[in-house]
């Protein structure tokens, strides 16, 4: 009777091993499949953590996902490190429009970021806003690239708008996801917390 029970027992966690090994390659949220390990530049990134935005409690708005050469929770590391990174947002209502997209970037930058970073870079945030003028609608994409020596390509809609050079800019974008005055949940799910 005890080898039959434990025959069961076996047979059941490798169903469930087999499964896992099934679904090891990509984290769903919101119904959004993101891959756990994707080549960008070159580079091979890892998914460093995923969360998502709703208002009103119920009005799904994207879900989000960060990629990294090197995961980490540390945030400052996701800020200062000079490695490729990327961040993929997947849009799911069509309540977004280009003109509250590139208005909230604006806000949540200056809001996450020191005053005179924010004022001596204001051409190079209002460049990356003006990039999001197209109304967002369920299954398109936003994705910002971070590459060491060139700077943040911004990819909207699939198609890439352009880059600001440097690492200042892009700092400054980590910053207003994962730094400390970031939406909590984001923070919290983008590193992985």
């Amino acid at each position: 009777m005890s080898r039959r029970l434990f025959a069961c027992v076996m047979a059941v966690v490798f169903v469930f091993v087999v499964a896992g090994i099934g679904y090891a390659g990509e984290v769903e949220i919101l119904g959004v499949k993101f891959p756990t390990e994707k080549v960008v530049e070159g580079k091979t990134l890892k998914l460093n953590g995923v969360s998502y935005l709703k208002k009103l409690g119920f009005v799904k708005v994207y879900a989000v996902g960060l990629y990294l050469e090197n995961p980490t929770k540390d945030p400052n590391e996701v800020i200062e490190s000079e490695q490729v990174k990327q961040m993929v947002t997947h849009y799911l209502t069509s309540k977004a429009t280009a003109k509250k997209i590139s208005e909230g970037f604006i806000e949540l930058i200056e809001e996450g970021n020191p005053k005179e970073l924010v004022d001596a870079n204001r051409a190079d945030i209002e460049k990356y806003a003006s990039w999001m003028d197209k109304d967002m609608a369920p299954g398109l994409t936003a994705i910002s690239t971070y590459v060491p020596g060139k700077g943040v390509i911004y990819e909207y809609q699939g198609q890439i708008k352009g880059t600001i050079p440097g690492n200042t800019f892009a700092q400054m974008y980590y910053r207003y996801n994962v730094g400390e005055k970031a939406d909590k949940k984001i923070r919290e799910g983008l590193l992985g917390l």
